[in-house]
């Protein structure tokens, strides 16, 4: 089938199949736009949150009290252009084979006051919106790429959790201060991980900071430590299948899968370990909390289908530590299908959510990730969560009335949920109207893919090469989660960000 001749089996209408390189990165912004109105997210921060943020001082004052922890190996581990860098992290060795993890938190509460224009704005979208063409930061750049943001070889003020990790990965005794600290090292996840991996050698930047390569293979260790523990509990070992699209200029290039590495392991780990701190600490002291949440999967028979599907054997009842069995014997034996099957149970495990726990609650914890006690807390340039969780930890240290109420809370919970997962589709729309573009010319061919999605809204399938989801309009009857199946690309709409598919027989 050709792309003049493509119906668009949804619309109608002729299907969009244009694809102006010089206009792409263009086109795909006012894409973004619109998709975000329609979706009640604010793409503009209004005018008294822009003249807020041009108020406040270069160098904004810092409260009494804090500790200097400036002389700290902290070092900030991000994606290559990251600019919004949320947290840092050191570690030394402690007594009888411990070793001290700190994680600083960017104080973004600092200068972002409760009720004040731009707490309004993050409050109404509630997280930053991350498209292929442009970014829609929660705050203003000024603040979240600059005064809250953790640059480097600027000192920012800092929410810092202290744990002592075992060599087991158990956490022993943890605490919670505010500090001063300093990044010493803007560090990139690739080129940490190809050296961690042995493949290459130190960052210049490492080398330059004396000790702190020894202080990031020691962090690389107590990840690993800390990891193993958590999947002994039952954490799940799941592969992402997101994509991020590269532009060549103004021209889209290409879609190019994110895979995990060793430092993106690291950094993982130690936010887990201290979103579970913060989660105690604000139990401890009597202070409730957003909490995130995965509850047991719905569609758990359709996991356990899977499973025999591949030669393993689950029980009846959601069971996190035998999934993961499953899911670590299946990447060993067959590492190539792995990515295939570990899609299929991420979208069958369902979407996290906020939930408010008030201390003595009993918690449904995280499913994917095994752990009881889990907020969001190391993402307040990002989330808005995590800035609510900060302001109730200051409260905590200061021993002074908590800045939200249990009913505050739980209407925010409510809200952030239904923000993030209007994020979630608006990312998802435009990185298929990306995947649209790219398409464009490739209309008749035959891809392989796995089925991500069936219900009576419609079945999906994702295609590897290049990854891309679209719905399969034609030959669908029949079709379930996790199965592998043949589709043929007729018709790629980048306007309405759809990519429609045929079974191919």
């Amino acid at each position: 089938m050709c792309s003049t001749d493509a119906v668009a089996l949804r619309t109608g209408k002729l299907l969009d199949v244009t694809n102006d390189a010089a206009s792409a990165r263009a086109r795909l912004r006012s894409i973004a736009r619109r998709a975000m109105h329609e979706r009640g997210l604010q793409p503009d921060f209004s005018p008294p949150a822009l003249a807020q943020a041009r108020q406040i001082p270069d160098a904004p004052p810092v409260d009494g009290g804090l500790r200097d922890l400036t002389s700290l190996l902290w070092c900030s581990i991000d994606n290559d252009d990251s600019r919004d860098l949320d947290q840092l992290s050191a570690a030394e060795p402690g007594a009888d084979g411990a070793t001290l993890v700190r994680v600083a938190i960017a104080d973004v509460d600092a200068c972002v006051p409760k009720g004040s224009p731009i707490d309004d704005h993050a409050r109404t979208n509630t997280t930053s919106v991350y498209t292929p063409a442009q970014i829609f930061p929660m705050l203003p750049e000024r603040l979240s790429t600059d005064l809250t943001s953790l640059v480097e070889a600027e000192p920012r003020a800092a929410i810092v959790v202290e744990m002592q990790v075992a060599a087991d990965g158990a956490i022993g005794g943890a605490s919670i201060v505010r500090a001063m600290v300093l990044n010493r090292a803007k560090l990139a996840y690739d080129a940490v991980a190809t050296w961690l991996e042995g493949a290459g050698p130190a960052p210049s930047k490492v080398q330059s900071v004396n000790g702190l390569a020894a202080s990031l293979q020691l962090q690389d260790g107590v990840a690993q430590a800390l990891r193993q523990r958590r999947q002994r509990q039952g954490a799940l070992s799941l592969e992402s299948m997101q994509a991020h699209a590269v532009f060549d200029g103004d021209q889209l290039a290409d879609l190019q899968r994110d895979r995990k590495n060793r430092a993106k392991a690291l950094i993982e780990d130690f936010m887990i370990a201290a979103n579970g701190t913060v989660a105690r600490f604000l139990a401890d002291n009597g202070l409730p909390g957003i909490w995130r949440m995965l509850r047991p999967p719905s569609r758990w028979s359709r996991i356990v289908e899977i499973g025999r599907e591949f030669g393993g054997t689950l029980p009846g009842a959601p069971d996190a530590r035998a999934l993961d069995a499953f899911l670590r014997e299946r990447r060993a034996a067959d590492p190539d299908r792995f990515p295939d099957l570990s899609l299929a149970v991420v979208k069958l495990l369902g979407a996290g959510e906020y939930a408010v726990v008030i201390p003595g609650e009993q918690s449904d914890g995280h499913f994917g990730l095994a752990v009881r006690d889990y907020t969001h807390s190391t993402a307040p340039n990002r989330r808005f969560p995590d800035l609510v969780t900060q302001r109730q930890v200051k409260a905590a240290l200061a021993a002074a009335a908590a800045p939200y109420s249990t009913a505050e809370l739980q209407a925010l919970a409510v809200h952030c949920t239904q923000q993030e997962n209007a994020a979630d589709k608006v990312e998802r729309q435009v990185s298929k109207s990306a995947a649209a573009l790219l398409l464009a010319d490739r209309i008749g061919q035959v891809f392989d893919g796995i089925v991500t999605g069936a219900s009576d809204k419609g079945t999906w399938v994702r295609v590897m090469t290049p990854p891309v989801e679209g719905r399969v309009v034609r030959g669908e009857a029949g079709l379930d989660v996790g199965e592998r199946v043949r589709v043929q690309l007729i018709g790629a709409n980048a306007e309405r960000g759809f990519i429609d598919f045929a079974r191919a027989r």
